[in-house]
């Protein structure tokens, strides 16, 4: 029977109703006594790293969840992280690029809080605990198994705020499903990247643009301090002329700005000449993160910053978010 750690963090996985509303009610011990049938699976043991609503998770938590990972996982066979919805895939993703283990580190989730008739954290628990026990897991990358599929973390994103199939990774699809009789994998990502660092760079912000969004959120970034900016564009990665000067300015000033976009899916790409255009922006030292979404470039170029490396080596670590 393999050893499996389970980290509780939280989210609504852990959440009842009260008189006020759904708020954290159960720990560790309480969320895997809903399910019985889990000792049979596998030889676990409990870790309550933190019970808290996903949305006042921090990249700081994410990291120090990282680090005790690495401290702890030699002596297990493989990993469940259980956590809210609202910000698993950034967490999901911090380990993702930090982790240096092979061995299957997987996340899971719930949308609906244990007093909600038809709740999906037990079976989405049980079935994590399956894909961590799971040989068919070993060198995939952190995952996140949740409503019977398995996601990449680098590809998957939550797409709707109510529905217990709430993940997607468009473009890519899931990884693999957990059906009544075994996990089953179908592909594997070919996102495979690990960086090794002893500390992030907290400040780095992201800045979501508009239509007639002027150059203020940038100026204040910089005013703050800022040491990396990531720039949610329009389309391809394109920007309007004040947004531009902005950015240019942030490039004099030694400050790396990745260029994503808000479009859910697709990549950016320096095609478009216009004041303004991707193109330009590449040509001005602007990096391009590929289809990488804005949260997730943000924290990747926090690890990156906290490495002390240059603005060219940053931009070499995005040319693998090209494909």
């Amino acid at each position: 029977m393999k050893k499996i750690l389970v980290i509780t963090t939280g989210g609504t996985i852990s959440m009842k109703a009260s008189k006020s509303g759904i708020i954290p009610s159960l720990n560790g011990r309480e969320i895997l006594e809903l399910i019985p049938q889990i000792k049979n699976i596998a030889d676990l043991t409990l870790h309550e790293f933190s019970n808290i609503p996903s949305p006042m998770m921090t990249p700081q938590m994410m990291f120090e969840l990282s680090k005790y990972i690495s401290k702890v996982i030699d002596d297990y066979d493989g990993i469940v992280v259980t956590h809210g919805t609202d910000t698993v895939e950034e967490t999901a993703y911090m380990l993702f690029i930090t982790l240096q283990t092979l061995k299957p580190v997987i996340l899971t989730a719930a949308m609906r809080s244990n007093e909600e008739s038809g709740l999906d954290g037990p079976r989405n628990l049980l079935n994590a605990i399956r894909v961590a026990s799971n040989k068919k897991s070993i060198d995939r990358g952190v995952v996140l198994a949740i409503n019977d599929e398995i996601f990449s973390a680098r590809e998957v994103y939550k797409s709707s705020t109510n529905l217990t199939n709430a993940f997607e990774a468009p473009h890519y699809g899931i990884l693999g499903i957990i059906d009544a009789d075994d996990v089953i994998y179908y592909r594997r990502s070919e996102f495979r990247y690990k960086y090794e660092v002893e500390n992030l760079e907290y400040k780095v912000e992201l800045i979501k643009l508009y239509s007639g969004v002027g150059r203020k959120f940038i100026d204040c970034s910089i005013a703050a301090g800022t040491k990396g900016i990531v720039i949610e564009a329009f389309g391809r990665g394109n920007v309007n002329p004040e947004i531009k000067a902005g950015i240019l300015d942030a490039i004099k000033l030694g400050i790396p700005v990745i260029i994503t976009s808000r479009v859910p899916t697709g990549r950016v790409l320096g095609i478009y000449a216009y004041e303004g255009g991707a193109k330009q922006l590449e040509e001005a030292g602007a990096i391009m993160a590929g289809d990488l979404n804005g949260n997730k470039a943000r924290l990747k170029l926090m690890v990156l910053l906290g490495k002390k490396i240059t603005v060219e080596q940053i931009n070499n670590s995005f040319l693998v978010e090209k494909g």
